[in-house]
C-alpha cells in the first residue's frame, strides 16, 4: 500500500497550519497511521495542537506523530560533503571560518532539505499518511520547480565534471593551491540530486500525493492563490481541494458586515475558478483554534464524516493524444494569459514558460523526433500540435 501525502500550502497567515494538523487529527482518529510534518521555517504545528513538537516524529496520540524539521540539521544530512568543500574554497581565498560558512548556505536550501525528508518518512512506510504543513505559496511553488532543475544537473552537468576533476586532479595538485573537489563531493551532489528526483517523482505521482490550497476570502489572497494553481499545474502537480478558511456566518453582526458582504461575493469566483476542483468552507471559529479539542471541531467542519485522506479530485497535468494524423499535447494552465506564455523546442524537450516560471517537458519518446507545428491556448489548456508522423 501505498503512503498517502496531502501538502497544504496557501499564502501566509491563512490558516494553513491549523487546517492541516485538523486533517492529520482525523486521518488518526479514524486509523490511520498519520504523521504531520511542517516545512515551514516558521514552524507553528506545535502551537496549533498546544504540545511540544521537535526534530523528530514526536507521538501525539494513538496513530498520531508530528515533526517540526530542523532545517540546519537537515542541511547537514543533505548538504554536508558539498558545504565542506565550498567552505574549503572559501577559506582558501581568505574568509574566516564563519563568513566561509555562512557563504555555502543556498538561500532556501533549509526549506528545500526540510522538504526531503518527506522522501525518507514515504519509503520508510512507518505511515499510512505524511500530512504536510508546507511554506507559504510563492516558497512552495519555487521549492517545488527545483527537483527539475536538479535532474537535469544530474543528467548532464555532474558526470562531465567529475570525469573532468578525476582527470585534471594530478595536474592542478602541481599547479594549485586551491582545493580539489573529491569523488565524495560528486557522490553527495549525485545523491542530493537524485533524493530531488525521487521527490519530484513522489509529489508528482497523482495516485499517492495531492496539494491542497487554503485561503481566505479576500482579493489579494485569491488572486495568489490563482497563480500558485496555475504554476502547479505546470510542474505537473495535482490540486485536489480548495479551503476556504475563516468564512464568516450570517449572523456575524454589524461590526462584520462589510467583511461578510465581500466574503459572498468573492465565493462564487473562487468556485467558478477552481472549478472542477472541489471548494470547501471552513466557518469563523468563535474561538481561537488551539488544541486537540478545537483542532477536531475544525476538522468536522471540513470533512464531516468524509474521509480526510481521500482524493477529491483527480486531474491529469498533461496527456498526448493523435489528432489528425498527427500528435496534440495537451497542458493544463487555468488563468495563463497568452501574454504571460511563451514555447521554446529543442529535439526532446518542450519548455513551457510562465510568468517567471519555466518547465522543461521532457516529450514522450514517440514525439522526439516529429516537429512542432503550432500551439494554441483556449479556455486554460494549452494545445501543442506535432505534424503528422507519415510526413517527416
Amino acid at each position: 500500500m501505498k503512503t498517502r501525502v496531502v501538502v497544504y500550502t496557501g499564502k501566509g497567515g491563512v490558516g494553513k497550519t491549523s487546517v492541516a494538523a485538523a486533517t492529520a487529527l482525523l486521518c488518526a482518529e479514524r486509523g490511520l497511521r498519520t504523521l504531520v510534518v511542517s516545512t515551514d521555517v516558521a514552524h507553528s504545528l506545535g502551537d496549533a495542537f498546544d504540545r511540544k513538537v521537535t526534530n523528530v516524529p514526536t507521538r501525539l496520540g494513538r496513530g498520531l506523530w508530528a515533526q517540526e524539521t530542523d532545517a540546519y540539521e537537515a542541511i547537514r544530512a543533505s548538504w554536508g560533503a558539498i558545504q565542506e568543500y565550498f567552505v574549503k574554497v572559501f577559506k582558501w581565498r581568505g574568509l574566516d571560518d564563519v563568513r566561509a560558512e555562512e557563504m555555502t548556505l543556498i538561500p532556501g536550501l533549509d526549506e528545500i532539505a526540510s522538504l526531503l525528508q518527506i522522501v525518507d518518512h514515504v519509503d520508510g512506510g512507518r505511515y499510512d499518511i505524511v500530512v504536510v504543513d508546507a511554506a507559504p505559496t510563492g516558497e512552495t511553488v519555487r521549492l517545488l520547480s527545483f527537483p527539475e532543475a536538479a535532474r537535469w544537473w544530474l543528467e548532464r552537468i555532474l558526470p562531465i565534471q567529475r570525469r573532468a576533476t578525476r582527470l585534471a586532479r594530478p595536474m592542478l595538485r602541481h599547479v594549485t593551491t586551491m582545493p580539489v573537489p573529491e569523488d565524495r563531493f560528486f557522490r553527495s551532489g549525485e545523491d542530493l540530486f537524485r533524493k530531488l528526483d525521487r521527490m519530484n517523482q513522489l509529489l508528482s505521482d497523482t495516485e499517492m500525493t495531492s496539494l491542497r490550497i487554503v485561503l481566505n476570502l479576500e482579493k489579494m489572497v485569491i488572486a495568489e492563490a490563482l497563480r500558485s494553481f496555475t504554476y502547479f499545474h505546470l510542474f505537473g502537480y495535482v490540486t485536489d481541494l480548495v479551503v476556504c478558511n475563516r468564512v464568516l456566518p450570517d449572523d456575524a453582526g454589524p461590526y462584520f458586515a462589510a467583511w461578510h458582504d465581500a466574503q459572498r461575493r468573492y465565493l462564487p469566483q473562487v468556485q467558478e475558478s477552481f472549478a472542477p476542483v472541489p471548494v470547501r468552507e471552513v466557518p469563523f471559529m468563535p474561538h481561537e483554534v488551539v488544541g486537540i479539542e478545537t483542532l477536531r471541531e475544525l476538522g468536522l467542519a471540513l470533512f464531516g464524516k468524509e474521509d480526510p485522506a481521500a482524493f477529491y479530485y483527480r486531474g491529469r497535468p498533461y496527456r498526448v493524444e493523435r489528432e489528425n494524423g498527427g500528435f496534440a499535447l495537451s497542458l493544463e494552465l487555468p488563468f495563463a494569459s497568452r501574454g504571460d506564455l511563451d514555447i521554446r523546442r529543442s529535439r526532446e524537450e518542450l519548455v513551457v514558460q510562465v510568468g517567471s516560471w519555466r518547465r522543461n517537458l521532457i516529450l514522450p519518446r514517440i514525439l522526439v523526433d516529429i516537429p512542432t507545428r503550432d500551439a494554441q491556448l483556449r479556455d486554460g489548456v494549452l494545445r501543442v500540435y506535432f505534424a503528422s508522423a507519415k510526413k517527416h
